[in-house]
């Protein structure tokens, strides 16, 4: 079980509303380790701008292990989904998720699904959405197996995607795409939108899930305002989960701050919880 931070890789533009530790990586990694992180997770847009051995150096200078590469800024900057009802922009997509499955080959990662699946939209049918979706996510699922790469599919509030807002509808697609490499992913912050108890959500689906994100209720650093985290976090260590949990937080007030203010109150609840 390792605490990680969301961490920008430099090709992707700086923006406040990035959800991660932006800058060079060097520091990044340093600034993380010495606040007591144990890993982390890379957002990415183009990881052929990158050198790869770097990266994985960086990370084990620092100690830290990359557990997962996110796909989000592929939506979030360029506008590319895998159910867009243009064909050029889902080969487009389906083409720098590749890219990013190379990437987290290489570190030893694993890789996440979210806004980049698309929505459903009025050019196509509920179904045409859904069979191009299960299409790339096979596609991706038969591309990252042989590379020891598991595809965590994350379920995202409505207010993001009208496209696989709850766990049931996670569980239905990762059923229908019939994949042993893909699988869910919770983050806390839509399951507190979307499900009607979040303690029962998560006892009710862990056996699919592989990855963790959290966040507080307004998506600030945990302990900022309202979730019970000493609860949700005993939940998932009930349900038999030891992977990586990882902020996806708004760098408010600042990224310094906000990094320390989430790991001032994760840290003491899982040593609590987990006894490490």
């Amino acid at each position: 079980m390792r605490l990680c931070y969301q961490v920008a890789t430099p090709d992707v533009a700086i923006a406040d509303s990035v959800t991660a530790y932006q800058g060079p990586l060097e520091k990044s990694f340093s600034d993380l380790a010495s606040f007591g992180y144990q890993g982390v997770e890379l957002m990415t847009l183009n990881p052929s701008e990158l050198d790869w051995d770097f990266v994985k150096h960086e990370a084990e200078k620092n100690g830290l292990q990359v557990v997962l590469v996110c796909t989000g800024e592929i939506w979030g900057q360029l506008g590319l989904s895998y159910t867009s009802p243009k064909a050029e922009v889902r080969a487009e997509a389906i083409r720098r998720s590749r890219e990013i499955i190379d990437f987290a080959a290489h570190l030893g990662a694993n890789i996440n699904i979210g806004r980049v699946r698309g929505q459903y939209c009025s050019e196509l049918t509920k179904e045409e959405t859904e069979n191009y979706a299960i299409a790339a996510f096979r596609e991706l699922a038969d591309y990252a197996a042989p590379k020891n790469v598991q595809i965590a599919l994350e379920t995202v509030t409505i207010m993001q995607t009208n496209f696989i807002n709850t766990l049931a509808e996670g569980a239905d697609m990762v059923e229908r795409v019939n994949r042993p490499n893909f699988r869910l992913m919770m983050d806390v912050f839509h399951l507190n939108l979307e499900e009607p108890n979040v303690i029962e959500a998560i006892r009710a689906y862990s056996p699919l899930n592989i990855h963790v994100h959290l966040a507080d209720n307004n998506r600030r650093y945990p302990g900022h305002c309202g979730l019970d985290f000493e609860k949700i976090l005993g939940t998932f260590k009930e349900c038999g989960y030891d992977g990586a949990f990882c902020t996806e937080i708004f760098q408010i007030p600042d990224m310094e701050s906000a990094a320390k203010g989430a790991i001032g109150h994760l840290r003491p609840i899982l040593d609590r919880v987990y006894g490490v």
